[in-house]
């Protein structure tokens, strides 16, 4: 009896011991569960790198109402607009980092600034690194080489003139640079690399000086593009590669042109005879290689033609009377050619020129007289002469010689130093075949000795521009 009873007391202990123990673990996990949610809370709010903050760079503090909108293309800035306050978070960048048209003072100069950068994109050599500075907005005081002013009858400055001079930029083609400036009046470029075609200048209205001496133009017949640019005062293409023959039109399409060079090409045939018909002030067409004689109608420029230079060519044909009519004329060099005949008498009414070279030529007979006496009641200070066939010098002559102002050397001359053989002017002598008038008419009225005040006044004003073109003899 006592082994049942004891057995079945510890049954109904145990059993309430199983559920204290399971109540305890219950308790246990419901206080376990709660702590988690709380310590989950705690985390979220401290707005740690979790939040949608990270979207938009900013924290999770971070609410819409204060994040930087989006760039607007539909508004634009004003032209001018007011610096932001350093306190204040500047405005962000345009999708592209260029200027924009607002950014400039007006609408021409932003359109010659995209003009600008797409021709420093075709530039493959600058050793002066030139190119350097044609960045940013202020194209007329930053951009080496580029001058602004206002057209006239506009309000807004623009740009009026291109200076490449010595810059030594090399680029295949000036197509769709020069052209594409329609403001511009002057474009010089002397001494760089450029090639290709001239570009067609006509539709530039205020354009009035060409300057594309010393590149590598293409080789091709003169540029007849340029006759278009009938305002213009200064057309000057020397020491390219020009070649064939000079257009009629060159001296007739230019009604208020003051120089043109064109010496130092492959020209060559006949001098067009309507030369003189051009108002020119300054005309080169030394070392190329015209033929035939010096157009007559040279006469024609007689109140307008300075300096002219016919120098190196392969001229031909009596030396022309006409030149002695050439009033104004300061310089007139026709040396190195294969000119012949006598000095016309018409030469001793040069009274304004100071350099007169006749060199290298075929010229003979006598040099006349009253042609050296214009060292005295002119203003002749060098007379060249040499290597010719000359036979004789007149009175005056002969101290103009001694003076150092008159070269005879290579000649015929009796008595004079230098001179060419016997036998070599005997040979000269025996095979020419004298063709040429003598002209013994001097269609002047010649002053006393001395140069009158007034000649004077005018020499010195013209002193600014004394020998241009022996000045583009050079490159």
């Amino acid at each position: 009896m006592a082994g049942p009873s004891s057995c079945s007391r510890s049954v109904p202990r145990r059993l309430a011991l199983f559920c204290l123990i399971a109540s305890c673990i219950a308790l246990a996990a419901r206080t376990t569960d709660a702590s988690r949610r709380d310590l989950i809370g705690i985390s979220i709010g401290k707005g740690g790198g979790i939040s949608i903050g990270i979207g938009i760079g900013g924290g999770g503090g971070s609410s819409p109402s204060h994040q930087q909108p989006p760039p607007s293309y539909q508004h634009p800035a004003p032209s001018y607009q007011h610096p932001t306050p350093s306190h204040q978070q500047p405005a962000p960048p345009s999708s592209s980092s260029e200027p924009q048209a607002r950014d400039f003072e007006n609408e021409r100069l932003y359109r010659a600034y995209l003009v600008i950068q797409r021709f420093k994109k075709t530039i493959t050599s600058d050793p002066q690194h030139i190119t350097d500075s044609w960045c940013g907005t202020d194209i007329c005081n930053s951009y080496k080489g580029f001058f602004c002013e206002k057209p006239p009858n506009v309000k807004d400055k623009a740009l009026a003139s291109v200076d490449f001079n010595g810059f030594l930029l090399r680029s295949a083609s000036l197509v769709g640079f020069v052209d594409a400036l329609p403001d511009l009046a002057l474009f010089h470029a002397n001494s760089n690399y450029f090639g290709g075609v001239v570009p067609n200048l006509r539709a530039l209205q205020y354009f009035y000086e060409l300057d594309l001496s010393n590149n590598k133009l293409a080789y091709c017949t003169f540029p007849t593009d340029v006759l278009g640019l009938t305002n213009s005062t200064f057309i000057d293409i020397r020491f390219n590669n020009f070649y064939g023959q000079l257009p009629a039109l060159l001296f007739c399409s230019f009604p208020i042109v003051e120089a043109i060079f064109v010496n130092n090409n492959q020209f060559s045939g006949k001098l067009p005879d309507n030369l003189g018909d051009s108002p020119v002030n300054y005309l080169s067409l030394a070392n190329n290689q015209f033929t035939g004689p010096i157009p007559a109608s040279i006469a024609r420029a007689c109140n307008t033609l300075l300096e002219v230079l016919f120098l190196n060519n392969k001229l031909s044909g009596c030396l022309p009377y006409e030149l002695g009519l050439l009033a104004k004329a300061t310089v007139i060099d026709a040396g190195t050619n294969q000119l012949t005949g006598t000095i016309p008498a018409s030469y001793a009414c040069l009274r304004k020129v100071e350099q007169l070279n006749l060199a290298d030529n075929l010229l003979y007979g006598v040099v006349p007289d009253a042609l050296c006496r214009l060292a005295y009641d002119g203003h002749l200070t060098n007379l060249t002469l040499s290597g010719n066939y000359f036979t004789g010098l007149g009175k005056c002559c002969w101290d103009l010689l001694k003076d150092g102002k008159l070269n005879v050397d290579r000649n015929c001359i009796p008595w004079a130093p230098h001179q060419r053989s016997h036998d070599e002017c005997a040979g000269f002598f025996h095979r020419a075949k004298p063709t040429c008038p003598v002209s013994t008419y001097v269609p002047c009225y010649h002053k006393s000795y001395g140069v009158d005040a007034a000649a004077e006044e005018a020499t010195a004003e013209a002193e600014e521009f004394k020998y241009r073109t022996y000045s583009a003899l050079k490159p």
